[in-house]
């Protein structure tokens, strides 16, 4: 995809050095921004001719006024976040939004992308949350006259918000090869192809930058849950080999792989150091290292870009991805190799 040159609330973020949720909100004059934040969005907005969406979006009429957000379950941690953070900009910009959770089963998915025909009666546009596409149910979507925007999907031909998950996980491995542990395991999530699959494209990208190889035996796949993690953790132990780190494709995985460790009388860091990636809440409280993603900005982000889908549809802007930054964050579940 092509990323275009005109100005977003990203570009407004950046200049003003605020996040793009409390951007998104000075904005739109919503309560709970500081003046001083507020001043900061406006000079910021002005130098670069940026201006929010919502009143414009408002007068425009023909419409059903709803949007669609679809997520593959809408119990977990990053999309009650990203939901959260878009239903915010979208209800501001005269939205009605209307969540459709998947619950993680192919038949759901199924009926949902092969009705699109009764979803277009229902709602103007669609935002996807890191949802699963095959080429199909890609070109029905399109041919859907559906306006479309989406978080952390790749090689998608609308809006895209993300972040560099292969970035991200080679940043976490390397924190751990630069204390020492070359004896790397990695959780990695559970698709059919690894090779296709980023944030283990990083993890061999890291052992690879020291010229080390990755051993299959230190391999386990694992869904993005506390007990696949814990299942995970428990069955790299039980085959015996011997790392002295651990990285887990997501927070979630790696609080199973802790309670894994506690459970066969082993314990991060002393026994092994651990690191995921998200900065889910609980992160702090457990003392995960991690490498942090901003998940509501990213779903604020998406809204806007769909706004302004819905509402510039005769002289439309080319898709584009956006790839917000990431933060390596060291708690107490890492140290140097003894």
């Amino acid at each position: 995809m092509v990323r275009t040159q005109r100005v977003t609330i990203q570009d407004v973020a950046v200049l003003s050095g605020l996040s793009i949720c409390t951007v998104s909100r000075a904005l739109r004059n919503l309560p709970n921004v500081s003046e001083k934040a507020q001043r900061q969005v406006a000079e910021a907005a002005g130098k670069l001719g940026y201006k929010a969406s919502a009143a414009a979006s408002r007068l425009a009429g023909g419409s059903t006024r709803s949007v669609a957000i679809i997520a593959p379950t809408a119990t977990t941690w990053f999309f009650s976040q990203a939901v959260e953070a878009a239903e915010e900009v979208l209800a501001d910009s005269g939205y009605d939004t209307v969540l459709v959770s998947l619950r993680n089963k192919k038949s759901v998915k199924q009926k949902v992308f092969g009705g699109l025909d009764q979803l277009a009666q229902r709602v103007d546009g669609v935002l996807l949350l890191n949802v699963d596409l095959d080429p199909t149910e890609v070109g029905a979507l399109e041919a859907s006259g559906l306006a479309v925007a989406s978080v952390g999907m790749r090689n998608v031909p609308w809006d895209n918000v993300g972040i560099d998950d292969e970035h991200a996980a080679w940043r976490a491995t390397s924190h751990l090869l630069e204390l020492g542990h070359w004896d790397l395991a990695v959780l990695r999530s559970n698709e059919p192809i690894p090779a296709d699959i980023p944030r283990f494209q990083g993890f061999c990208r890291a052992l690879d930058d020291h010229h080390l190889t990755v051993h299959p035996d230190l391999v386990v796949a694992c869904d993005p849950s506390i007990d696949d993690g814990r299942r995970a953790m428990a069955e790299l132990i039980a085959r015996g080999g011997k790392p002295t780190a651990v990285f887990a494709h997501c927070d979630e995985a790696a609080f199973g792989a802790l309670m894994a460790l506690r459970e066969h009388g082993l314990s991060a860091p002393k026994h092994m150091s651990v690191i995921g990636i998200d900065d889910h809440p609980m992160s702090w409280f457990l003392g995960l290292s991690t490498v942090a993603q901003p998940v509501a900005d990213q779903g604020a982000f998406a809204a806007n870009l769909l706004c302004e889908r819905l509402l510039n549809t005769e002289t439309p802007n080319r898709p584009s991805n956006h790839l917000l930054d990431t933060k390596l964050i060291e708690r107490k579940t890492t140290r140097h190799k003894r």
